[in-house]
């Protein structure tokens, strides 16, 4: 299954619980052909938003059956983690439901 098919099944499973956007990235080349990169840091998470019942920060990156973190987006991660957000990887929207509705650590 492509990436993008899982992040779509994650955003509608998702609806009962959270508020997700996806985030889209990349670099968009202007009329005067100079590059430059959209605004999220590199390794953002590919989903984001917050939990209806609390407003606490999600943060999901989305992985495939073979998909691996790249360092960029294993930083960001433990970075985020470092705070009292919800934060990880889904490869299904079972394991998004399950990342978002954990008890918290806090």
């Amino acid at each position: 299954m492509k990436e993008s098919d899982i992040q779509n099944a994650i955003r509608l499973a998702l609806n009962p619980y959270a508020v997700i956007f996806r985030n889209n990235v990349g670099k968009v080349k202007t009329a005067d052909g100079r590059f430059f990169d959209t605004g999220l840091p590199k390794g953002y998470s590919d989903l984001s938003g917050f939990r209806k019942s609390d407003g606490k920060m999600i943060f999901i990156e989305v992985k495939n059956e073979k998909g691996r973190l790249r360092e960029d987006q294993k930083h960001f991660l433990n970075t985020v983690k470092q705070y009292p957000v919800i934060a990880g990887v889904a490869r299904s929207a079972d394991e998004a439901i399950n990342l978002v509705n954990e008890v918290e650590q806090w």
